[in-house]
Parts: C-alpha cells; structure tokens; sequence
C-alpha cells in the first residue's frame, strides 16, 4: 500500500524568513521583534506589544504594540496637521505618490503575501489575491480619479478606518489608499487579531513616498474616542461585526460625522424549482475558500424540500472535495505551494467557539449532514492544529441555535429546507439584511419577481455574488450596513464633499439607493 509523504515547511517561507525580510524591507518600522506605530510621519516605539501566536501552527509572531487613548489623540491631531497640508496638494502629485506606492507594492508583494499566510492563515494563492488586489483595484483608481474628483474637495478632516482582520489589502489598504488619492490624510486601526506585519510594511512603503498615513494599535475601547469621536476626523470607515458597529454607529450618528460602516449579515442561498445540478457543485465548492472567514461568504443554503435529494447530490461531493491544512507545507522542497481552499480560522478560539456552536445545535435538534475530520487535512507532523475546523455541514438548525441566524464566519454551513415561495424568502431574509445573496432558479420570471423581495444588497441569478472591483457598487441592506455606498466612483464620493446640499448615495434612515 502506497504511503502517505510526510510534509515539511517550504524552504524560505518561515515566519523567522518573513520577519527578516520585513527588517531588510523596512527597518524604519520594525525594532526588536515589534513592530512600531507610525504617525506625523515618524514611527515610534510607543505602545505596550501583546504576545501574538500564528493561527497556521502556534509559532511566536510580532503582536501589536498597543496604545493608550493619549497617545490615539496625539496620533489623531498629528494626523489633521498632515491633512491640512496634504488637501492643497495638486491631484497630480498625489496621483504621483500614490502610484510610487503601488510600485513600492509591487516589488513586495510575495512578502506582503507571506505576511497575510503567517498572520491571518490564508493559503498562498488567496493571500497573494489580497495583495494584488489592492494594487489592480487602487492603480485604476489612479487612472480614474481626475473625472471622479471634478467639482468636489477633500473632507474637512482625515479618514478613519477600522477593520476586521480578514482582507488587509484589499479592503484596508486600498481604501486607505484611494481616500489618500481623494486628498485626505489617512489614519488606521491595526485589527488585533491579524495583518499588524502586513499592514506596517504596506503603510512604510506608502509613507516613504509622502502619503500622510498613520497606523496605530490598540485596543477598541481605548481608541474609539480619538479614531471614532474626535472632532478631527471626517469621516469614519468600518468593517466589522454588528455589535461593535452598533457602537459606531450610534457615535457618529450622534455626531452627525460622515461614516461608511459596513457590517455582518447572513448571506443565503436560494434553491428554487432549480433543475441544472452539475452547474452547482463547483460554484458550492468555491464558497469554501478561506473558510469563508469574509463578508461575501454564503453560510446557508435555502433548499426546495422537493429538491432536496438532488442538492445532495451537488453538494456533498463539493464539500467532500474541500482542501484544508497548514498553507505552507509541501511533500518536497521543490514542490510549490499548495492551492489549498482553507487554511486554519483566525485563532483556536474562533475554532473552539464553531465546534462548541456546531455540538450545541445538534443537541437541540440539528441534523450533522457532513462533518470533516482533521485527519482529512494536510499537516506537519506534529504541528498545533487548534485554529482548524474542518468543514461541517448541519440540516435545520433549531430557532433556539446561534447558527439558526447569526454569520458562523467559518467553514459551517446550514441547511434550511421550505415548502413554499413565502417560506423561501423568510429564511432567506433570517437577519434583516445582508450584503449578498443568491438564487438559483431555472426561471427568469420567477427570479425576477422574487428577488427584489431578498434583503441583499447584491443578488446573484445562480451564481455566487462578491464585493467587487473598480467601478462595482457595493453596500448592504437592513442591519449589514450604515452610512455610504462604496465603489468606484461613490467610493471617492463617501470621502469627499460635493456640491451644497448633496445626498450621498447610501443605507440612511431616510434614503436608499438599489443596486
């Protein structure tokens, strides 16, 4: 019988060679094992630094160098100065700046990528997607922002962004990047669970060219004063989860501040008198990828009872053929990288915490249709696997259940089954709002009356949808999002000031805009 080969960490890719390669890159902001907080164009070694573990296998990485709510309003009045001047300066030689930026990107980006595996698990290729990403997105940006900017002004104070740890790059950065563009300066957040290496070498490349960026760490609670409530910001960027977002909402709204607030929702899955099955298990199986740890991930699927049996059929070879383990582990030291769907979830908590949801649900009733076994990884030989999970699937998990409506945020799939077209929007629409969904019907008829019924900001006709690229709108429905539509150009517009009297486009109480 044929053996398996043990594996072993591809050579040059360990979290010591990351780390070196960081200092070589960028040593004005790294010192000790830690990296720095920068702001007023400086890096400082303020800040208390949290012990941090790497969710791939447990090894020490850099953790962040936390401050206190002093040194955040030092950072925010240092960041205004910046703006002030940085608003006056011709679009030309921001687009000049900007564009070295992404050079300067350009050159790291197998570095940046490396980061993103070590300190927020995902896999090679996702990890280097992030990265490009950010880059393609911000340089068409470049090449857009003349018309975009006609007739509007920079905001009267910077941008503050905060965000969740799962898409460095192509969210934080990129925001950051392009608001930069539209003449602000910029100030963000580092998430505490992931992306601190990554996101201080992406701002020390952006602040070498001139770009007034400030990065900083530090708990919510200490922060959120000066980065939410300060009078000197202008506007305030978040990506995160509902309660947290609850918070900020409820302060800018108090505040009247520009805002753009994007939070969790349940995004579903619609099957309905839906006939093209082997269409289905690839698309199914894509939804895997990163553990669906990001916002446009499709956590439960709505299925036509009468349908049922065929779903299985689609989807239970699509979850079985799920790879998951440790990103950087290779048969032979020639070998690339693997093209994994999933690495490990952003820490053992989060893991222990979906496991201990998963066991609970079935308790109260929940059916284990698919329940993956680490076994079924791929890891070294003795490696921590605790921020694992592999991929579970659960029929009708009870009202009484989490995971009856809440975003798992990780590779847990639920099944609820419906007998009628009512019943079917019901369960679609289970958290009053998400960013995405997807029906699947054979029907254009029966698809275009039923989903504009779907509280989904974006809506796909048997395909999954995503937050897109370039000149893609993006915004949510019901409680998944507060304040202004982003995108192309009411991206631009969420960070600018227009003509008086202007309403932005967006999810307000007294204005909505359809995609």
């Amino acid at each position: 019988m044929a053996t398996t080969p043990q594996l072993t960490l591809k050579p040059g890719t360990s979290w010591p060679d990351a780390w070196r390669r960081s200092l070589t890159a960028a040593p004005e902001a790294f010192r000790d094992g830690q990296a720095l907080n920068l702001w007023a164009g400086t890096w400082h070694p303020d800040g208390d630094p949290l012990p941090a573990t790497s969710p791939v296998d447990g090894t020490p990485i850099a953790g962040p160098p936390r401050l206190d709510a002093d040194a955040a309003r030092h950072a925010v009045r240092a960041s205004l100065d910046q703006h002030r001047g940085w608003r006056h300066v011709p679009l030309a030689e921001r687009t000049a700046r900007v564009d070295a930026t992404l050079d300067a990107l350009t050159e790291h980006r197998d570095l940046l990528a490396l980061l993103l595996v070590w300190e927020i698990g995902k896999p090679w290729k996702l990890a280097r997607a992030d990265v490009d990403r950010a880059i393609d997105g911000v340089r068409w940006y470049v090449s857009e922002i003349d018309r975009m900017l006609a007739g509007r002004v920079p905001l009267p104070g910077p941008v503050s962004n905060i965000a969740s740890w799962n898409y460095p790059m192509s969210v934080l950065i990129h925001a950051m990047l392009v608001q930069a563009l539209a003449g602000n300066a910029v100030i963000a957040k580092t998430p505490t669970d992931g992306g601190l290496a990554c996101l201080t070498l992406a701002c020390a490349l952006a602040a070498r060219e001139g770009v007034p960026v400030t990065l900083v760490s530090g708990s919510g609670g200490d922060l959120s004063p000066a980065l939410v409530r300060a009078p000197e910001i202008g506007c305030v960027s978040f990506v995160g989860g509902r309660d947290t977002g609850a918070r900020v909402a409820t302060a800018v709204a108090d505040l009247g501040k520009r805002h753009i607030l994007e939070q969790e929702g349940l995004n579903t899955w619609g099957i309905w008198n839906f006939t093209d099955w082997p269409a289905l298990t690839p698309l199914l199986r894509k939804t895997f990828d990163y553990a669906k740890q990001r916002c446009t991930a499709y956590p439960r699927f709505v299925v036509q009872r009468d349908a049922f049996a065929e779903f299985l059929t689609a989807y239970l070879p699509a979850v079985r053929a799920v790879r998951f383990g440790h990103p950087l582990a290779v048969a032979d030291p020639a070998d690339p990288l693997p093209e994994l769907d999933f690495g490990p979830l952003i820490n053992a908590a989060k893991a222990k915490e979906l496991a201990d949801l998963t066991a609970e649900a079935i308790s109260r009733g929940a059916v284990p249709l698919h329940r993956g076994s680490l076994a079924d990884g791929r890891f070294l030989p003795g490696q921590d696997t605790s921020a694992y999970l592999p991929p579970t699937t659960l029929l009708a998990p009870p009202p009484s259940s989490p995971l009856h409506h809440a975003e798992p945020f990780g590779p847990v799939d639920t099944l609820v089954l419906v007998d009628t077209e009512a019943e079917l929007l019901a369960a679609m629409n289970a958290s009053n709002g998400a960013l995405v969904a997807t029906l699947s019907t054979d029907d254009q008829d029966t698809y275009d009356r039923l989903a504009p019924q779907i509280r989904a900001f974006k809506i796909g006709h048997g395909a999954p949808r995503s937050r897109g690229d370039r000149d893609e709108l993006f915004g949510g429905f019901g409680n998944s999002w507060r304040g202004a539509f982003v995108g192309g150009e009411l991206l631009v517009r969420a960070v600018t000031q227009g003509p008086p009297g202007e309403r932005l486009p967006g999810n307000f109480p007294d204005y909505h805009l359809m995609p």
